[in-house]
């Protein structure tokens, strides 16, 4: 009988201890890591995630959020771009996170998007991308075309007085996407099909001897000629190389950059750079109050050598304003904060203010920087304010008509203008 008893109190209490966990466990707000830590794209996503882990670690000390404190859940969804469906299920079923921080090339997020859809997550993209899309349950704190491509061109052909177009992409989506409104866009500017050379690569992609070789010939013929580049991840690295073995300097042929920043030139020998561009809305090198107190606090929670970058400061924000949005709804719950999210408003780390629009989309500013032989940017051409992102682009036949609204009475995110319809996602 004592025996019973004993066992029957050890139950009792190992309950009591399970419940207590489980109960500890619902008093957190988790908060899931959606980016790759291993293969082709981890060299710009591994700083991401370590970026959100600072975030968390920050809010607590504030206090939280609602009176709980906030959890990190990190998955790696290892560039593998199917696999971020399934982490995005497992991360919303298994793990039951309140948001989701991730994400870095289109198809990724492509990849993730009907789950996120199915499931009613929520999900904050950090990264530039090709527009053409806006989604409920998708906040796009990076650049669309309007804010970083479109502009890069018109500052190449305006300052440079380029004439002859290299658009080199990686073989996915964004690069695509974005070179096809590009290709639009310098028509409509009267430039003709023969002055564009279109280029892709597959990921990860490392002998560019004659691809280079392509773009030194195609800039002999007598017209400024410029690389306008959306590779993506490790490949810039060998592309890079290249150019300075074959001897093609900024001055010959600039190459104008969308997804090479601080982080991606800390592992390359800079000197033969010096004087290429990359198009962002910020730069480590941006001077003002905000931005030296985030690089102090990224320096102590990481180490002294590692730089920051824009799609950092796109997670910034998109965090800050995800707290405030909990915060103005008293809970986490999607609709509620999707709802709180549209109109609000933080300080973006370049002195200005970012706005959260009804499209899901930013208002930020534009930089173009010239790369430095220390790694850093140095800014050359900015705009006067922010801009607005544009979900869908003006120069594509199909996008033209097209408005995104998620605020009522409309709540959609890709209305027709002309038909006054709201039509079915793309």
């Amino acid at each position: 009988m004592k025996l019973k008893s004993i066992a029957a109190g050890v139950a009792l209490s190992l309950g009591a201890s399970v419940i207590s966990i489980s109960a500890m466990a619902a008093e957190t707000i988790k908060v899931g890591v959606l980016h790759s830590l291993s293969g082709t794209m981890a060299i710009s996503e591994t700083t991401l995630k370590d970026t959100v882990l600072m975030m968390v670690e920050e809010q607590n000390k504030k206090g939280g959020l609602l009176g709980k404190q906030l959890e990190a859940v990190v998955v790696d969804p290892a560039s593998n771009w199917p696999l971020f469906a399934e982490k995005t299920r497992e991360l919303l079923t298994k793990e039951e996170v309140d948001v989701i921080f991730g994400c870095w090339t289109s198809v990724s997020r492509k990849s993730a998007l009907p789950v996120l859809e199915e499931l009613n997550g929520l999900m904050f993209y950090p990264v530039q991308y090709e527009g053409e899309e806006s989604s409920k349950n998708v906040f796009y704190t990076g650049a669309a075309p309007n804010q970083q491509a479109i502009p890069a061109v018109d500052y190449l052909a305006n300052d440079l007085e380029v004439e002859r177009w290299v658009l080199a992409g990686t073989d996915y989506v964004y690069p695509r996407t974005t070179n096809k409104i590009l290709e639009a866009y310098l028509k409509s500017k009267g430039v003709a099909a023969e002055d564009i050379m279109i280029n892709y690569t597959p990921f990860g992609h490392s002998d560019w001897q004659s691809i280079v070789s392509d773009i030194k010939k195609f800039g002999s013929e007598g017209k400024k000629t410029a690389v306008v580049s959306t590779i993506n991840g490790d490949a810039n690295v060998p592309f890079y190389k290249e150019l300075g073995n074959q001897g093609i300097s900024s001055e010959d042929i600039p190459v104008v950059a969308f997804s090479v920043g601080e982080e991606e030139l800390s592992g390359l020998d800079t000197k033969p750079l010096v004087g290429h561009l990359a198009a962002w809305n910020y730069f480590q090198s941006v001077e003002n109050d905000a931005n030296s107190a985030f690089i102090k606090q990224w320096k102590a929670h990481t180490s002294e050598e590692r730089v920051t970058n824009d799609p950092m400061e796109a997670t910034y924000i998109g965090f800050n304003m995800w707290a405030n949005a909990v915060t103005k709804a008293g809970t986490t719950e999607v609709d509620a904060v999707e709802q709180a999210m549209i109109g609000q408003k933080t300080p973006n780390l370049t002195g200005g203010v970012a706005v959260m629009n009804k499209n899901h989309h930013l208002s930020k500013p534009v930089l173009i920087g010239e790369i430095q032989d220390n790694g850093q940017f140095e800014v050359v051409w900015e705009t006067d304010g922010v801009v607005a992102g544009d979900a869908w682009s003006d120069f594509l036949p199909g996008s033209k008509s097209l408005v995104s609204d998620w605020t009522s009475p409309t709540k959609c995110g890709n209305y027709n203008t002309e038909t006054k319809e709201c039509i079915a996602a793309k």
